[in-house]
C-alpha cells in the first residue's frame, strides 16, 4: 500500500483503505404473499397496457393502398393546377 503524504489527525482515516468488517448483514426480509401479488400485478398492468397501445396503435401505423392512391392523385392535382 501506498503511504499518505500529508499527515493525517486521525489513524482510522489513514486505515480507512484497509479497514474489512466482519460482521455481516442482517438476511434480508422475503416479501409477504400480498406484496408479491402485488408486483405481479403491476407488472401486469404495464405490460398490457404496452400491448393494448401497440394494438391500438396498429391502425395509424399500417399505410392502406387505397389512401396512399388518394394521396398521390390529390398530389398530381396539385401540381398540375399550380402550372396554370
Amino acid at each position: 500500500m501506498f503511504r499518505r503524504r500529508e499527515p493525517v489527525p486521525f489513524a482510522f482515516l489513514a486505515e480507512a483503505d484497509q479497514f474489512r468488517s466482519n460482521v455481516t448483514p442482517p438476511p434480508r426480509e422475503r416479501p409477504s404473499a400480498g406484496q408479491m401479488a402485488g408486483r405481479w400485478l403491476i407488472g401486469l398492468t404495464v405490460v398490457t397496457g404496452l400491448i393494448g397501445a401497440l394494438i391500438i396503435g396498429m391502425p395509424a401505423l399500417s399505410l392502406d393502398k387505397s389512401s396512399a392512391d388518394q394521396t398521390s392523385a390529390t398530389t398530381r392535382q396539385s401540381e398540375a393546377s399550380d402550372g396554370r
